[in-house]
């Protein structure tokens, strides 16, 4: 079976380094993106499996508008966002998780296995 991919978006490079590290710990790939332009670029190659990406980014394109166009290239794309800020307007695409920031990186890894779990490993043949 191939490796689940998961994207993920964060700027802050600290963060992104413990969430890929605590993710390739337990066995996914990992696609790190630093801005939204960045991240839509590996949407339109349709690298990952997962998204996990930081709502407020650098730039004009933020968490909402990646997962947005991202499911319009692969609509049964599973999505979790993660924002340090509550006042966030929401716009989650449908099925969607939701993570506070600080959150713990282990809890993030149990959520995606969840996912790709209940997306049914069988289409990873």
């Amino acid at each position: 079976a191939a490796m689940t991919k998961v994207l993920i978006v964060e700027d802050e490079l600290l963060l992104l380094e413990v969430i890929a590290d605590e993710l390739r710990d337990a066995g996914f790939e990992v696609i790190e993106a630093t801005t939204g332009e960045e991240a839509l670029e590996r949407c339109e190659q349709q690298l990952a499996d997962v998204l996990f990406t930081d709502i407020r980014l650098p730039g004009r394109v933020d968490g909402w508008d990646i997962a947005e166009r991202c499911r319009a290239a692969n609509p049964d794309l599973p999505v979790i966002y993660a924002t340090g800020y509550t006042a966030a307007p929401v716009r989650r695409v449908p099925g969607s998780l939701f993570f506070h920031k600080p959150y713990k990186p282990s809890r993030v890894v149990a959520a995606i296995r969840d996912l790709t779990a209940r997306m049914g490993g069988e289409r990873r043949a």
